[in-house]
């Protein structure tokens, strides 16, 4: 979908999520931690009508829709292993709960930031 604006400058109204990792960057004001292994940092990835990813500790994936800039994604299954830092495992459960609370977002640049309805910042995710 293309809108075009004053002197004929197209902006874009859907801007791609699909095919390329983002890392959680914060959750609410809460900002994310990160591991010196980006393979234990919270991410997700978006490919065709499934999201996947981690939460830190934790695997999950599901369905997810994506229309211009509505999202909305779940219901969402995840593994149940232990964090052992009390940190991760509530910032885990709260990015979790994020997501299915998600039902729009926008980007800018490698940004990705999921909102409610409200409009209001659920979480931050970056794509670098």
């Amino acid at each position: 979908l293309v809108l075009l604006a004053g002197c004929g400058t197209r902006v874009s109204l859907d801007e791609p999520i699909e095919s390329q990792t983002w890392r959680l960057v914060s959750v609410g004001t809460q900002p994310a931690q990160r591991d010196a292994d980006p393979q234990r940092d919270a991410q997700l990835q978006f490919d065709g009508s499934r999201v996947s990813g981690s939460g830190g500790c934790n695997r999950v994936s599901g369905p997810y829709q994506r229309t211009g800039h509505r999202l909305t994604i779940g219901p969402l299954a995840a593994t149940r292993m232990a964090c052992i830092e009390p940190e991760r495992s509530a910032m885990e459960s709260s990015f979790f709960a994020a997501l299915q609370a998600t039902t729009g977002y926008s980007r800018l640049g490698s940004q990705l930031t999921l909102l409610d309805d409200s409009g209001r910042t659920l979480a931050v995710l970056d794509s670098r």
